[in-house]
């Protein structure tokens, strides 16, 4: 029997979900006023609780305590406002593509993004992701960080755009157990180039553009390397080792 306390328990963990909302109505305002960085910082915020609301709802059962309330739908909806929509206003409010192309690269952003999100395939066995899986805050931030030439930063978007429906390996650095311990520290570094580019308003030293790319890379196509050295589909399930 579930008592009045694991409900609420319960409850609360889908209060704190749904505060990922109000962090992106914080950061559009500011994407909307082209305050760049604190529109990163909302959307860093938002990814903070995304990334710690899982584990908890995991561990109180959340589904069983709360079974007419979806976490799934309700995560969903704010990943695609956080992780989609805001930044590809972003990248067009910038204009740093051009803005027929920056509108271009939006269309593409959202539309590919929407599909996605209806794949019930979008998870590997292996706990990878089946194609890109729509990181655009990591990607339009990278973009910002770098400032890349116009026609690099939309190949880099068209890419993201095309292999969204690719049969490759992406890495999620929690859920895949393997190279667990190497993905955890990249993707830890890439966090602190990333605030230390935050910290200098988007015009840090080459040095941190250059890690912020180079851990980029790893954390994009690891998956796909992880399949290739497998030699087998993106289906497969490949445990792996811890390391």
């Amino acid at each position: 029997m579930v008592t009045t306390f694991e409900k609420w328990r319960a409850f609360s963990v889908h209060l704190l979900t749904a505060s990922g909302a109000f962090w992106a109505f914080l950061s559009i305002i500011a994407a909307s006023e082209q305050r760049w960085v604190a529109m990163f910082a909302w959307l860093g915020l938002a990814l903070l609780v995304d990334g710690v609301d899982g584990p908890i709802a995991r561990r109180i059962d959340i589904k069983r305590v709360l079974p007419d309330w979806s976490g799934d739908m309700l995560d969903s909806i704010i990943d695609y406002a956080t992780y989609v929509l805001i930044p590809a206003f972003a990248l067009y409010q910038s204009g740093m593509i051009g803005h027929a192309w920056s509108f271009v690269a939006a269309a593409l952003i959202v539309i590919t993004s929407a599909i996605y999100y209806a794949d019930t395939r979008m998870k590997t066995k292996d706990n990878f992701f089946r194609g890109f899986p729509v990181t655009w805050n990591m990607v339009v931030f990278t973009l910002f960080a770098v400032q890349p030439p116009a026609v690099v930063a939309f190949i880099v978007v068209l890419f993201c755009a095309v292999t969204t429906f690719a049969p490759v390996k992406f890495l999620h650095p929690v859920r895949v157990k393997r190279y667990r311990i190497v993905n955890l520290t990249i993707f830890a570094l890439w966090s602190i180039f990333g605030l230390w580019a935050l910290a200098a308003d988007f015009a840090p030293p080459p040095f941190v553009k250059g890690a912020i790319v180079v851990t980029g890379l790893y954390l994009i196509s690891i998956g796909a390397i992880v399949q290739f050295l497998d030699g087998k589909g993106v289906d497969s399930d490949q445990k792996g080792q811890l390391v």
